[in-house]
């Protein structure tokens, strides 16, 4: 198992581990994956989805169910959480530096996403859906929660055409390098009174000031963050 230490220390100056013919390897991609907060994009037709309110959102409630989710979509590509990366990851949600977003259809468990939080950076790792458009659903949530928490900087890794039309961004790793230490001097909290407590994900807040991300893309799809309210 990868040591807590080890992967913190990892994330730290830009380094994520990846399973890959039978063994972890370290990677820092010459061009990294980034979605600028301030200017996330839900698309319209999302957006709609969002204000039928059908899903509920929560933050670690479940999760290993997630991870196990992750790992066992299929992937023409392979899939690179293996046991070893299962477990050392588990072992940094218990230590409070791992979280999952889960999306709910009534009691099942349809979509979502797990990351690694430091400082003021959220480091994405992988999402899942059994249900269309629930990892969307997912990434509105933790878009609207690293906000409302003060986040600077969410890691993709790599940006993919799903994530591009959210407004992800490829970045070079000098300028990923200066963004991560500007997120290491701030101090934010994923797991704040919300931790176990989740929502309806309803349809983006654009009312302006602090609740709304400013802009439009070029497509006329809004760009706004997802504001969920809480739920019992």
């Amino acid at each position: 198992m990868i040591s807590i230490a080890t992967l913190l220390g990892g994330y730290r100056t830009g380094y994520f581990p990846m399973a890959a013919h039978g063994k972890v390897g370290w990677y820092s991609p010459a061009r990294r994956g980034v979605i600028p907060l301030e200017r996330f994009k839900v698309p319209r037709r999302l957006a709609r989805v969002l204000r039928q309110g059908r899903f509920q959102c929560s933050v670690n409630r479940s999760f290993r169910d997630v991870i196990a989710a992750c790992a066992s979509k299929e992937d023409t590509r392979g899939n690179w959480i293996d046991d070893e990366i299962f477990e050392s990851y588990c072992a940094l949600h218990q230590a409070g530096h791992a979280h999952s977003v889960e999306v709910w259809d009534e009691d099942r468990l349809v979509g979502g996403l797990y990351g690694v939080t430091l400082r003021g950076a959220f480091f994405g790792e992988s999402m899942f859906h059994r249900v269309k458009d629930t990892s969307k659903v997912a990434l509105c949530f933790l878009v609207d929660r690293l906000c409302d928490g003060g986040y600077q900087l969410l890691d993709l890794q790599w940006v993919t055409p799903h994530l591009r039309q959210f407004g992800a961004v490829d970045i070079s790793r000098a300028r990923y390098l200066t963004q991560l230490a500007e997120s290491m001097q701030l101090d934010c909290r994923f797991d704040g009174p919300r931790s176990l407590r989740g929502g309806p994900v309803r349809e983006p807040n654009r009312s302006g000031g602090r609740d709304s991300a400013p802009g439009s893309s070029s497509s006329g799809a809004p760009s706004a963050r997802c504001a969920p309210s809480s739920r019992s």
